[in-house]
């Protein structure tokens, strides 16, 4: 559903900035969670 498409009472530009911002903290934290799982396994052997 795109905006011309969309509900008039919803607001399309602000789920969009919500959506990318939730993207990007799932990357960085999956990637800073891997990081932290090679660090304790270095640091056990």
């Amino acid at each position: 559903m795109t905006e011309e498409n969309g509900h008039p009472d919803m607001d399309y530009k602000a789920h969009n900035s919500t959506y990318s911002g939730f993207l990007g903290l799932l990357k960085w934290g999956t990637i800073l969670s891997a990081i932290a799982t090679i660090a304790a396994v270095i640091a056990v052997t």
